[in-house]
């Protein structure tokens, strides 16, 4: 098992891509459950807090580090993800790959797109 302690569905939204609803071919919108919707809340989280806009304009390695610090702290402070088990890799200048372990679901791995939607 893993060390997981179980593999309910406890955690439920609207799948979503591209800043749209992810719409079945009833025209109904599709749910995601448990670690796909943990990693949409802690996408949104990041995007809501501004931090991730930030390093639109920063240029300084040195401060882009304390930016990913800061989100990795807001990451790590989910009740769901286990604390140390949050990283970040920049694949471009507007988007990262988050990755953390959660307590219920095992591994979590996320893109964040951090760049102005029009």
């Amino acid at each position: 098992m893993n060390g997981w302690r179980s593999m309910q569905d406890n955690y439920f939204d609207l799948l979503i891509r591209n800043n749209n609803f992810v719409l079945n071919s009833g025209n109904e919108p599709e749910l995601c459950k448990n670690s796909i919707s943990i990693g949409q809340d802690v996408a949104h989280a990041i995007i809501e807090s501004g931090l991730a806009y930030l390093l639109l304009a920063e240029r300084s390695p040195t401060l882009r580090a304390d930016i990913f610090t800061q989100i990795i702290l807001l990451v790590e402070g989910d009740v769901r993800i286990i604390p140390g088990t949050v990283y970040i890799k920049e694949e471009n200048s507007r988007r990262f790959l988050l990755t953390a372990d959660t307590y219920d679901y095992g591994a979590l791995k996320r893109t964040v797109d951090y760049e102005k939607q029009d």
